[in-house]
């Protein structure tokens, strides 16, 4: 087993719900020690969300579960001087900051940049909001499904008479967790050369327009107004979603010889020649014409085997899965993607979590531990900043913690 990329990396993670604890589960998956602070009795928002409404009354949400695992959670109330000051001794022991509140609560609470920079001039502070920490937005409220919309992203998502349509997953989000996991590991490469410490500002907003690549590119080069297509890709045809004996398909035969190779193996090598198809630009022009014309062809096996044949021949194919059917792939499940844990609470359950989509060394990351408890580590992370026994217990008669 390798070194992890992160090791001795140590993070606290004072975020809530998704795009922050998404970051924070980044590092703590390449070997980051990240200590998740919480509110003392409620903790993380997720902790109380998820599919699973018992598993919520208990604090142990699914969805706290699919992003906190490898973590420690130490309780901290930041409202409370003693709180705050145990905050402060943990910043001058630690590398990273991660947080997600809105603009300015940090300031607020007496733990912004300049107070946090003071204390350890080369940490690594991460705020990750809706519109970023500057504008004539930063101090708006902004979840997903907000993001969504203001980045354009439902206006091109579904068919011209379905759309606006949000994505099936809080895709914004995710975008702007892995935005941050991703700057903090470029200001920690930057810090091992100088020393120097940074304040990294992720607009979830920004990461959502960043990760639509061509759709807002062809705009802003080219100036074409990106519309809703469904399920065809603009740049090509044929490229979509396609019927054949018994589910939907997935082809983007977006070069002349896929083209070519997909009509001979359907049986329809007319195509090739027929005026509306023979050049990319007319497929395009004609691509509900096109898609009948292949369909036909498609008809005649199911999707599994025309997944082998085209794909076997070169041209990109694949089924339309559930997600279920997605996770129970033997592509998965030979790089060990999919993660079998304990449950937190010693349950006769396992726990079943996503790694890291990264290998390094050939090895997949995977976080070590189950999620924890609600201040399950307190007082053992305490201990570790120098607080004695009899100084933990005064604190928790008193609140802070």
């Amino acid at each position: 087993m390798t070194t992890p990329l992160l090791d001795g990396i140590r993070v606290l993670d004072l975020t809530n719900v998704l795009a922050g604890p998404f970051a924070g589960y980044q590092l703590a998956l390449h070997g980051a020690d990240v200590v998740k602070v919480e509110m003392p009795g409620s903790g993380d928002l997720a902790r109380q969300l998820g599919a699973d409404r018992g598993l919520g009354e208990e604090l142990l949400g699914a969805s706290f579960l699919a992003q906190n695992a490898g973590k420690r959670s130490l309780t901290l109330n930041l409202k409370d001087p003693e709180g705050r000051a145990a905050l402060l001794r943990a910043v001058r022991a630690s590398d990273v900051l991660l947080e997600n509140f809105r603009p300015g609560v940090m300031d607020r609470l007496g733990l912004g940049w300049e107070t946090l920079r003071a204390e350890n001039p080369s940490l690594v502070y991460c705020a990750i909001s809706g519109f970023g920490q500057t504008g004539p937005l930063r101090d708006r409220p902004a979840y997903d499904q907000i993001v969504q919309g203001l980045s354009g992203m439902m206006s091109v998502t579904g068919t011209p008479e379905t759309a606006p349509l949000r994505a099936g997953f809080p895709v914004a989000d995710t975008l702007g967790g892995m935005a941050a996991a991703y700057a903090v590991a470029a200001a920690l490469v930057r810090r091992g050369r100088t020393g120097e410490g940074a304040f990294v500002d992720v607009s979830m907003l920004e990461s959502a327009l960043t990760a639509m690549g061509w759709v807002t590119s062809n705009y802003l080069i080219s100036g074409r107004t990106p519309e809703p297509m469904g399920n065809e890709n603009f740049t090509a045809a044929p490229s979509g979603t396609f019927r054949t004996a018994d589910g939907h398909l997935n082809i983007a035969a977006n070069r002349q010889r896929q083209f070519t190779t997909l009509c001979r193996l359907i049986g329809r090598e007319e195509l090739t020649t027929d005026p509306r198809f023979v050049h990319p630009a007319d497929r395009k022009t004609h691509r509900e014409a096109l898609r009948a014309e292949i369909e036909t062809g498609l008809a005649a096996r199911t999707a599994a085997e025309w997944e082998e044949i085209l794909s076997d021949a070169g041209v990109p194919a694949a089924r339309v899965l559930s997600v279920p059917d997605a996770l129970a792939l033997e592509q998965v499940a030979a790089r060990g993607f999919v993660h079998d844990l304990p449950f937190p609470d010693g349950r006769e359950r396992a726990l079943r979590v996503l790694g890291s989509p990264v290998r390094v060394d050939e090895d997949p990351a995977k976080p070590p531990v189950p999620p924890p408890l609600l201040g399950q580590h307190t007082d053992e992370v305490l201990a570790e900043l120098g607080y004695a026994p009899e100084r933990i217990a005064a604190l928790r008669a008193g609140g802070a913690v």
